[in-house]
């Protein structure tokens, strides 16, 4: 089992180190940095037109951006370097420095008018460092340190759907500059939100409008079809029949369950194994790493969890070795998507990946095999 320590960073902020079974017991150094009082928490303003909520958090404005190796504010702490971390650790998760939400929790400030109705942005915002290495991401951990990040991501997924205000729970990686992200240290995020996210809206109105378990009618038409790319005994990976990006999968387990903290553990050492494997096709599709994002899609603290199946959804700008697919006009603007490669084509060039990953990694396990051999001999 993974073992949990949580302690306090020198404003307040939960850190929490997560250790794999068999990891020395560990006892937390303090934080000695003197850190300014946290930001205030952020206002949304909802959009008439639209009914959506923004956050609007100018504290980000200021924050870290791609530093040196020897500043990098994800690595344990050293004499030069008074980074977030103040140990060496497998994992860690800390309550982040310039959040979208929060800190505040509870129940919201709201005020203004019909056409300009705002409200606390209350929340949480996590960083989750998946490793002490400055450079990497998921796609590049062991088996083992995979699990314990599963682990991590099921852990704050309880604890965060438990907090007061909080409606839903989202867990995902940025990977690559050409996503947006800040720091070149492997890590994710988790996004505790006041309102349950548009995205999830439009899947709950039209898993009504199908009148039952749309995502599982999705799962079982796609795991023989053109378009499944993998599939093991707890899981399935496919690319959806009207896939928006160059590289979209989508990952879901055979059993119905609404959010990471739900998976037993079965399901999470099947999940290690399986996403090292879709992400290292992801990986060998091109010859330099692909830019993606890894997002958990989860179902709603309070509502509909009956409903909304838990999907882990890989999705990626990279149309070619050397071109991105920018959403111009007809996306950013209407919404209106415009696909490149068929997804029967995208399947067919993950398949082909994954089984060039497969084939790499069992003849790296039969070169070990054979070193062990030689020395027993």
């Amino acid at each position: 089992m993974t073992r949990v320590t949580a302690t306090t960073l020198a404003d307040g902020r939960e850190l929490l180190y997560f250790d794999a079974d068999g990891s020395p017991d560990r006892t937390p150094s303090p934080d000695r940095r003197p850190l300014d009082a946290r930001p205030a928490t952020p206002a949304l303003r909802r959009d008439p037109l639209t009914g959506e909520w923004v956050t609007f958090a100018s504290a980000r404005q200021g924050r870290v951006h791609l530093p040196p190796a020897d500043l990098d504010p994800l690595a344990p702490q050293s004499p030069t370097n008074p980074s977030e971390i103040p140990d060496v650790y497998e994992v860690a998760v800390f309550e982040n420095r310039s959040p979208a939400f929060g800190p505040a929790l509870g129940e919201a400030e709201v005020g203004g008018s019909a056409l300009e109705q705002q409200q606390t942005a209350i929340g949480r915002c996590e960083v989750v460092c998946f490793s002490p290495e400055h450079t990497g991401s998921f796609a590049t951990q062991t088996l083992e340190r995979a699990r314990t990040i599963i682990d991590a991501w099921a852990h704050r997924t309880a604890a965060l759907s438990a907090m007061p205000g909080i409606e839903q729970v989202f867990v995902f990686e940025n990977r690559g500059v050409e996503i947006g992200v800040t720091l070149h240290h492997p890590h994710g995020q988790i996004y505790a939100y006041p309102y349950v996210t548009p995205r999830t809206q439009q899947l709950v109105r039209a898993i009504h409008e199908h009148g039952g378990d749309l995502q599982g009618a999705v799962l079982e038409s796609e795991r023989d079809g053109a378009r499944l790319v993998a599939q093991t005994e707890h899981w399935v990976a496919y690319v959806p029949f009207a896939a928006r990006w160059p590289l979209e999968l989508h990952v879901q387990p055979r059993r119905h369950v609404p959010d990471l903290a739900a998976l037993d553990d079965a399901e999470r050492d099947d999940l290690a194994a399986l996403s090292l494997r879709l992400l290292g096709a992801v990986d060998a599709l091109y010859p330099t790493p692909t830019p993606y994002i890894a997002a958990w899609h989860q179902a709603p603290v309070t509502t509909d969890r009956e409903l909304v199946r838990l999907t882990w959804q890989i999705t990626s700008p990279r149309r070619s070795a050397d071109r991105l697919k920018f959403l111009a006009g007809s996306e950013a603007a209407m919404g209106a998507w415009v696909g490149d490669t068929t997804p029967e084509d995208g399947a067919q060039r993950l398949r082909d990946a994954l089984a060039r990953v497969d084939a790499r990694d069992d003849a790296a396990a039969g070169s070990v095999r054979t070193e062990r051999e030689r020395a027993n001999a």
